[in-house]
């Protein structure tokens, strides 16, 4: 599988700060705001993936992230030009994607929980069709909603409705098999002009191919995308860090656990940070995973 970072918009809710660099590359507590998305598909088990910006914004990306090859990743750019839309990733990522199913994760969205790293390498390994991720909220007609039967599949989705008949919010993580290619290509645009991923998304159900996993009460997902949201979602990475001693979405850390990277690299990647707490942390993560300090 592929995966795909949709980092591109104009950030208005958050002007002035987004005037002059990217909502994604802010700072959420310790690390830019991309490195929680990436990490998902880290998580994943996912090594290929394609960041998708402005043309402003894409030089910044690439001098902080590279090739990815430091993480053990393959990490290619593309431009969207203009929002028109989060299904048009898909029209972009076509080439990219080729064959390959893909993970598409929004670039301001921030998932936590014990045993997310089993529950997304499930779902990849066992697609057929599309997967959705549902986390229960208060006021479900801010978001689009999905209703579930008990089997897991997917009864129906709605835009922001008026009177929600389910009070779980579809998330910024989607995973698809191959044909959401060809369904994003065949998408007409909505009255706002965009290619819509709930169109993506109501096309698998009308095929009967949509389920919805269910984010229980142990996950957190957050967004980002107002100054109100931006500072809870530091305050939540800072509240956990400081009371587990860990770091929540540390790629280098990941890119250990997983294999994709050797102890010792682990620690050079943390000793190129060692003046900050998180590169001090890198280098300890390493450190207990046997790598020496030569």
């Amino acid at each position: 599988m592929k995966g795909i970072v949709l980092a591109g918009g104009s950030g208005t809710r958050l002007h002035p700060i987004t005037q002059a660099v990217s909502k994604q590359l802010l700072p959420v507590y310790d690390k830019p705001m991309i490195y929680y998305p990436l990490s998902v598909l880290l998580l994943a088990g996912i090594r290929e993936i394609l960041i998708i910006s402005t043309p402003d914004d894409l030089p910044n990306f690439r001098q902080l992230l590279g090739d990815g090859s430091q993480f053990g990743l393959r990490l290619s750019y593309a431009e969207q030009a203009q929002p028109n839309g989060l299904a048009e990733a898909f029209v972009i990522g076509a080439e990219f994607i080729a064959d390959d199913n893909v993970a598409l994760v929004l670039g301001d969205n921030i998932f936590y929980g014990q045993g997310f790293s089993r529950v997304l390498q499930g779902q990849v390994a066992t697609l057929d069709g599309c997967v959705l991720f549902g986390y229960q909220v208060k006021d479900p007609s801010r978001y689009g909603v999905g209703e579930m039967a008990k089997d897991g599949r997917l009864i129906s989705i709605e835009e922001k409705p008026a009177a929600p008949r389910s009070d779980r919010a579809i998330t910024g993580l989607y995973l698809y098999d191959n044909n959401v290619i060809d369904i994003a290509r065949g998408l007409t645009p909505s009255p706002r002009g965009e290619l819509e991923i709930t169109d993506v998304n109501l096309a698998y159900l009308r095929e009967g191919r949509a389920s919805l996993v269910d984010l229980g009460r142990g996950f957190a997902w957050l967004d980002t995308g107002t100054h109100d949201s931006l500072l809870e979602a530091g305050q939540f990475v800072q509240v956990l860090e400081h009371r587990q001693g860990v770091r929540i979405a540390c790629l280098e850390e990941i890119a250990l656990r997983m294999g994709y990277i050797t102890a010792q690299e682990c620690y050079e990647l943390g000793r190129r940070l060692a003046r900050s707490p998180y590169g001090e942390y890198v280098m300890a993560v390493a450190e207990a995973a046997g790598a020496g300090q030569d």
